[in-house]
C-alpha cells in the first residue's frame, strides 16, 4: 500500500533550480501573506519517498499531495556538530524540494516538509552505513551503551518563511552478542538507515531504553510535526472530524 503511493506521490526526475521570479514567489505576492487569502485546502509536499515518514503522517491521517526526494550531499563538514548537521540538511532537503515545484502549477503553492535524522555518540556523528563493514562497526559502537538519535523537522510555508524543530532523543541498546550483531547484518535492514538499524523493525529488541519521542527515532517527530503544521495554518485536525463523520454515515 505504501510503495503504491510513494510510486504515484513521487515526481520523475529533477527540475534545475528555478529563477528568482518563480511561480511561487507570484503566487505568494499576489496573497499578500494574508492567510485569509491562501487556498481552502493548502497542498503538502514532503521532501523524501520514505515510507516510514509517510506511514507516520498517515497514522495522524496526513496524506502529503506529492513526495519530492532529494539527491544533497549528507556528508558532514570538517568539524560539524550532530545537531548543527541535522537542522542543515532538514534545511537543504526542505529548500530543494521547494526549488523542484517552484514553478509547478499544481504544486507551487505548497507546504514543503523536510526531516533529517541522525545518530551521535557523544559528539560523534553515526553516519548511515554503506557497507557491510561499516554497518558492523556502527552496531558494535551502540552496543551496551547509550547515543542520542537527533531528528530535525523543517516546513517552509507558501510564502517561503521556514521554521525549523530539532528534537533530541536518548535510545540505550543492550549489550549486542556476536550472533545478533551477525544475524542482523544478514536482514539487510540496516541498509539506508541512520546508525545503521530501524527501531521499528528487528533492532526493536536491542533497546533497553528510550527517553524522548519514539516517532522521532523511526524519522518523524509527530507531536512536534503537527505542530509546526498547526501553528501554520494547515488544517491537520480537519481530516479527523471528516473520518469521524464518515463513520457515523
Amino acid at each position: 500500500m505504501i510503495s503504491s503511493t510513494i510510486a504515484r506521490l513521487t515526481g520523475f526526475g529533477l527540475s534545475d533550480k528555478p529563477g528568482r521570479n518563480t511561480l511561487r514567489r507570484q503566487l505568494a505576492k499576489s496573497r499578500d501573506g494574508s492567510r485569509d487569502k491562501s487556498p481552502e485546502r493548502p497542498k503538502l509536499v514532503l521532501a523524501s519517498a520514505s515510507p516510514r515518514r509517510l506511514m507516520l503522517l498517515s497514522q495522524v491521517g496526513i496524506t502529503p499531495d506529492a513526495l519530492r526526494p532529494t539527491s544533497i550531499d549528507e556528508t558532514p563538514r570538517r568539524g560539524e556538530m550532530p545537531r548543527s548537521l541535522a537542522n542543515r540538511l532538514a534545511r537543504a532537503k526542505a529548500q530543494e524540494a521547494r526549488d523542484q515545484i517552484a514553478n509547478d502549477r499544481d504544486l507551487a503553492d505548497a507546504f514543503v516538509l523536510a526531516a533529517d535524522t541522525v545518530v551521535a555518540v557523544g559528539r560523534r556523528t553515526v553516519l548511515k552505513p554503506e557497507t557491510v563493514d561499516e554497518a558492523v562497526a556502527a552496531l558494535q559502537l551502540l552496543s551496551g551503551r547509550a547515543h542520542r538519535v537527533l531528528t530535525a523537522v523543517c516546513l517552509i510555508t507558501p510564502d517561503d518563511r521556514e521554521r525549523v524543530k530539532l528534537v533530541d532523543t536518548r535510545v540505550r541498546f543492550k549489550r549486542l552478542s556476536r550472533e545478533e550483531i551477525e544475524a542482523y547484518i544478514a536482514s539487510r535492514e540496516w541498509r539506508g538507515k541512520a546508525g545503521g538499524y530501524a527501531i521499528q523493525g528487528l533492532a526493536g529488541c536491542f533497546v533497553q531504553k528510550i527517553v524522548g519521542s519514539y516517532t522521532s527515532v523511526v524519522g518523524l517527530p509527530l507531536t512536534e510535526t503537527v505542530n509546526l503544521l498547526v501553528g501554520e495554518g494547515y488544517p491537520v485536525h480537519f481530516s479527523w472530524v471528516k473520518a469521524a463523520d464518515t463513520e457515523i454515515d
